[in-house]
Order: C-alpha cells, then structure tokens, then sequence
C-alpha cells in the first residue's frame, strides 16, 4: 500500500523528555496504521533548550523513520543560565519565585522580547528545512504541535509559500489564555501582536486539534471567521502498549505518588493536611507520600514545616518508562489542577496515563 507523506513538525522530539513530547511522539508512532508516512522535523538537540531529557523515548521511534533536525536561535538558555539554572524552566520563568525581582525583569523580557515564546528563534531554520522537505518528497499535508506555539508560525509561513498545502495545528495548551499568561507581564503593544498571531494561525490552518471542549470554546472567542467544525477536539490518551507490565504496589505502605511537575498555581495544602491528620489517627496504614519529578523548594518546605518529611519520598526527574513504574508500583496517584481561570480545559497527558495504571486517582482542584 503506497502510504500518504505527511511532514510531522514537533520542537519537542527525542531526546526531548516530559509531558511536551508525548503526544506528537505518539502520533507519529501510529499513523502509519492509517495510511500515513510521517517525515518528522524537528530542532537539533545540541541547540534546543528542553526543560529535561528523556533519551529512553527514542525506542518508540517506528523503524526507518525519516528525522530532520535544524538549528536553532535559543535565548532561553542564555537567560537560565543568568539564573545558575541547570535546566530551562517550564513556561519561560512563569513558574519561577515572583517575588524575585530578577524573575520579575526576566519574566517581563520573556513576555515583551520573545513572542509568542522565547522558542521562535526555531522558526527561521524549520521554515527553510522544511520547504526544502515539501518540495523534495512533494508533501501535501504538515502537521505542527505545539508548544511551543511558535513552531505554529511555520505553517504560516508556508501556507503563504504553498497555498495548496493541508495545514493541521495541533495545540495541546490554550495560548495567550494559558494559565500563566499575566506572569509573563506583556505590554500591551506587545499582548496585541501575540494575539494577532493567535488570530491569524487560528485562521489559517485547515484544521485546528485542541485536547478539550473548553480550550476549543477559547480558541473560538478569537475570531469571528472560526466555525466550530474546523476546531477538532481530540483528547490526550495513553499507549497502552506501555503500561503492558506486571508490577503491583509495594507491600508494608500505602502509597500516593504524584509524577510530574508542580508550579506555584498549584495547591496542594489540603492534601497534605489530610495526609497528615491520617499518619497521626490511623499510624497502622503506614502512609508514604512519593514524589516523581521536579518538585519546587516551596513544596518541600511546606512538607518540612508540616512535620511530614519522614513519610515523603523525593525521587526527581526519571525516564517515562520509570515514571510509568512508579505509577503501577501506587495504591494511589495524586492529580492537581492549577486553581487558576481556565483550567477546566486542562485535560493533562498525566489524567490520561493515571488511567492507563488503573490506580485509584485523588483529585484536587477548582469545583467548575
């Protein structure tokens, strides 16, 4: 069966590691099952600022795979480094200590000097690399995820270059009405041209894929012109491929593992008071507390000033396949939600992967 060449564009690719790389990872996994033939392209490792690394993914690669890597222009990592940063933080320093007043001036930079984000130094290189793919294999469908959403300009560029070409933006995240959005301290000459881009990709590209019915409700509040039926919602999901394992929870505890990162938008004080009022009436379960990934300095503090760092275990950022584990190795799994406006459209790869280990699932975050 001669397969139809769809050109995949994804900042985020092995050995991009965490939540960002998943869903186009995925996708280029299964489309060939349904007739597709996926040339990836994709920003050169030694040039990207990824906030961790994953290596292990690249074992989901389909065999063959055609993989297209550019450089890149990335000043996020010049401004990490002004912080002493080991990695690159989520959200351009959107969920970095905003009482500093250094992440205040480079939070400002980021919403005033890098729009849509501090990644679209990429687009220039993918646009180049990514003609010279279109008109060499004579691809007639792109496919761009984001986040970043920067890597949506490409299709901009090259609907305007290739008229005929199919378009399909896939935005995992809302954009400027993304939780951490008013962090980022915008101007307002500056908030208007990352709304005109928001305006005019929305406009542009043949078919919109958004993760939930509230971030398409968003998205369609931005333009006039956008019917409902080009904005598609095709929720996040797990592979069930990996979570075939026969790992069950460890015996002598009961334990709650959370797997991800948390920002300051989180809450989680109510759980941990719970937490604390069952270690002191019912000592007999044995509770433990597990974090897996990047956990804030604020979080920890809270659980030392609360008495509880005994009963809390601090893992750090792990491969995915580890992250599963320690998942099916859980009597249950924490979810927050930020409580911030708008997060009824977070529908997280993690909610998803939770499912996937058949764990019970406590869930905290705002009532709609």
């Amino acid at each position: 069966m001669l397969l139809e060449k769809v050109l995949v564009i994804s900042y985020y690719w092995p050995p991009s590691g965490g939540a960002g790389v998943q869903r186009a990872l995925k996708f280029v996994r299964y489309l060939g099952q349904y007739g597709f033939q996926p040339i990836v392209l994709t920003v050169d490792p030694q040039k990207a600022s990824y906030p961790v690394t994953d290596p292990s993914l690249s074992a989901d690669l389909p065999s063959g795979l055609d993989v297209h890597h550019t450089a890149s222009f990335e000043p996020l990592n010049l401004l990490s480094a002004l912080l002493g940063k080991k990695n690159v933080p989520y959200g351009g320093f959107a969920n970095a200590n905003k009482e500093s007043r250094t992440q205040r001036m480079l939070r400002w930079i980021r919403g005033n000097f890098f729009i849509p984000d501090a990644r679209a130094g990429w687009v220039p290189y993918a646009f180049r690399e990514a003609v010279r793919i279109i008109e060499q294999q004579q691809i007639k469908v792109v496919f761009i995820s984001s986040p970043p959403h920067s890597s949506q300009l490409i299709g901009l560029k090259l609907k305007k270059r290739f008229p005929s070409l199919h378009w399909v933006a896939d935005m995992r995240d809302p954009w400027t009405d993304i939780y951490y959005y008013k962090d980022l301290l915008h101007t307002p000459p500056a908030a208007a041209r990352d709304a005109r881009y928001e305006r005019e990709v929305l406009e542009g590209a043949g078919v919109v894929l958004v993760v939930s019915e509230a971030i398409k409700r968003s998205f369609l509040k931005k333009s006039a012109k956008l019917s409902p039926d080009k904005i598609k919602v095709i929720p996040n999901g797990y592979d069930e491929h990996d979570f075939q394992r026969e790992e069950q929870p460890e015996a002598g505890h009961f334990t709650i593992t959370y797997v991800g990162t948390m920002a300051e938008l989180y809450r989680p004080e109510v759980f941990f008071r719970v937490f604390r009022s069952l270690l002191t009436k019912h000592p007999e379960i044995n509770l433990r507390f597990r974090f897996v990934g990047n956990a804030p300095w604020t979080l920890r503090k809270m659980v030392e000033d609360m008495g509880l760092a005994a009963s809390c275990e601090w893992i750090g950022h792990v491969s995915h396949a580890d992250a599963i584990s320690y998942m099916l190795r859980s009597d249950a799994l924490l979810l927050i939600i930020p409580d911030s406006e708008g997060a009824e459209g977070i529908l997280t790869g993690k909610l998803f992967e939770y499912l996937g280990a058949r764990r019970l699932i406590i869930g905290l975050g705002p009532v709609e």
